[in-house]
C-alpha cells in the first residue's frame, strides 16, 4: 500500500456524488479540501466521522468537505438525507480512488483478513497538494485533526 505524503500531489479524481453528480477534483483548485475515506455509510464509525465532519463545516471557511466510500449513490444519499451531512458523498465501488490513496488495505475482523477501507482522511491545499496525511484515524479524530491541520 503506498501512502502519500506532505508535499505530494493530491491523485486525481471524478467521482459522483449521491445526488449522481460528478465531483472532479481539479475543479476545486484555489480552495482547501477536507477529504475523508470511510468504510461504508451508516454504520456506527462511519456515522460518528461524517457527524463529525459536519458538525465542524461551520469553522470551515470556504473549504470543501468530501466523504469518499465505496457505497452506491443511492446508499449515500440515505446516509446523508438520515444524518442531515450536506456535503458531497462520493462513491468509488472500484476503490480506485482509495487506492490512489492508499487507503484500500488488509483490514481484520474476527481474525479473518479482507481487503476494505482504511479509515483516512486529508487536508488538501490550494494548490492540490497534499498538506496533511491522516492514516488509520479515528472517527472521533478525523474533525479535530483536520481543523488543527487547517490553521497550522
Amino acid at each position: 500500500m503506498t501512502t502519500l505524503s506532505v508535499g505530494d500531489k493530491a491523485p486525481a479524481f471524478t467521482l459522483t456524488d449521491q445526488h449522481g453528480e460528478k465531483v472532479q477534483l481539479s475543479k476545486l483548485k484555489g480552495r482547501k479540501v477536507l477529504l475523508f475515506f470511510y468504510p461504508k455509510a451508516d454504520t456506527p464509525g462511519c456515522t460518528a466521522q461524517a457527524c463529525g465532519m459536519r458538525d465542524v463545516a461551520d469553522q470551515v471557511g470556504d473549504a470543501v468537505i468530501l466523504g469518499v466510500s465505496p457505497d452506491q449513490p443511492a446508499k449515500q444519499a440515505k446516509f446523508d438525507t438520515k444524518y442531515g451531512l450536506g456535503f458531497p458523498l462520493l462513491s468509488d465501488p472500484e476503490h480506485a480512488v482509495a487506492e490512489a490513496y492508499g487507503v484500500w488495505g488488509e483490514k481484520k475482523l474476527y481474525g479473518k483478513a479482507y481487503m476494505g477501507i482504511v479509515r483516512s482522511a486529508f487536508l488538501i491545499d490550494e494548490k492540490g497538494k497534499i498538506a496533511q496525511a491522516l492514516y488509520k484515524v479515528s472517527p472521533k479524530d478525523t474533525p479535530v485533526k483536520l481543523l488543527k491541520a487547517m490553521s497550522a
